[in-house]
């Protein structure tokens, strides 16, 4: 009986085939999914810094230019106002994100500390771990160098055209353009739709040069015009 039982679940038993190559294939696909993801964390990195820096100079700068440009008519107080703006913002963006990322730094620092005080040989992995930190004089370099990228555009277009009208309308025109191409530029690097990103960032940038220019315009109108 015991041999017929043995026999019997012998013959009812199901192999399941495991072949090393789908074991290997599965691990595959995880390091590249794995990879994607470190990918596109690095990529925000320096998208953050470089597409959003390039659109605050180009919006702050246009914003002023406008906003001057609504209650005086020369040129040179509309370039003035652009550069002070080009200068005072590259500045600001460069403290802001040295003190940020350092901030960052100091913070992942203390916890690399913290976890490898418990470890053997923890000092030499400690090494190895900040190096892969992000520097707060690149971060910061970054920033003020893609402010100015995005200010000098609305210097550009306006500094050779004396007409006023004409001066202001191609200013709202190059501005609206850069504005487009940086919402479609961080779309394509962050993998988000493009149509939605562009509209955005075109529509916060018309607002601002909008409500600057009419704020503007209506405090030079009670008596403050230079």
């Amino acid at each position: 009986m015991a041999a017929t039982t043995h026999n019997q679940l012998s013959n009812n038993s199901v192999e399941i085939p495991i072949h090393a190559n789908d074991i290997m294939d599965s691990k595959h696909c995880q390091k590249i999914e794995e990879g994607d993801n470190v990918n596109y964390f690095q990529r925000a990195q320096w998208l953050r810094a470089a597409v959003l820096g390039a659109n605050d100079g180009l919006v702050s700068v246009a914003s002023l230019m406008m906003g001057v440009g609504s209650v005086k008519e020369d040129i040179k107080p509309m370039l003035l106002a652009g550069f002070a703006g080009l200068f005072a913002g590259a500045c600001s963006m460069a403290i802001g994100e040295f003190v940020s990322v350092y901030t960052q730094r100091d913070i992942e620092v203390a916890q690399i500390k913290r976890e490898n005080s418990m470890k053997v040989g923890g000092e030499n992995e400690e090494e190895g771990q900040k190096e892969n930190l992000p520097n707060p004089f690149l971060a910061a370099f970054a920033s003020a160098l893609a402010f100015s990228v995005g200010a000098v555009m609305p210097l550009l277009a306006a500094a050779f055209i004396k007409p006023h009208k004409v001066r202001l309308g191609v200013l709202v025109l190059v501005a609206s353009l850069a504005l487009v191409v940086f919402g479609i530029v961080g779309a394509v690097l962050g993998k988000t739709p493009k149509v939605k990103s562009s509209i955005r960032v075109l529509v916060g940038g018309w607002m601002a040069m909008a409500i600057t220019f009419g704020l503007t315009k209506l405090i030079g109108s009670n008596g403050l015009q230079m």
